[in-house]
């Protein structure tokens, strides 16, 4: 058994593509209509397939729980936050902040209040470390992580 794809239910197909584009950069690999596929394996369903589905009516599906994410990783973090000022209708689950390992991260919400979090690449996390002059035992004990995983994202 192995994971193919984390799907999503979206009330607006063209807004939710449109949000992923401009927004996060992902592009379209395959558009069933009802079902889009965009790179990185994240698939869009359109909210009355997706009932359909599982035999339910549409108020029984609950958007904006706040019990899940889709998780993405950013080398360019920085240019990434740049980026989101200029996009327009972002709404923040939370800004910018830094974990307590280190790796900095901001949540915000798609068109349908998925949580959407886009966090530092953990590479970038140990080479902006290393850059400040800390050691790779050191960049471990911040990170909570084995000295081992450093030396791999260091080399």
């Amino acid at each position: 058994m192995k994971l193919k794809n984390t799907l999503l239910a979206v009330r607006d197909m063209e807004r939710s593509k449109a949000f992923y584009r401009e927004v996060l950069g992902l592009h379209v690999v395959m558009d069933f209509g009802a079902n889009v596929t965009l790179t990185g394996g994240l698939c869009l369903q359109t909210l009355d397939t997706w009932v359909d589905f599982l035999g339910k009516e549409a108020e029984g599906i609950c958007f904006g729980g706040d019990d899940s994410e889709v998780y993405f990783e950013e080398d360019a973090f920085d240019a990434f936050l740049e980026h989101l000022t200029s996009c327009t209708d972002i709404s923040y689950v939370h800004p910018p902040l830094e974990h307590r390992w280190g790796q900095r991260v901001v949540r915000l919400y798609d068109p349908d209040r998925h949580i959407i979090e886009v966090g530092e690449d953990m590479k970038s996390v140990c080479r902006r470390f290393r850059d400040q002059g800390m050691t790779p035992e050191q960049i471990a004990a911040r990170m909570e992580v084995p000295l081992k995983f450093v030396t791999g994202c260091l080399r």
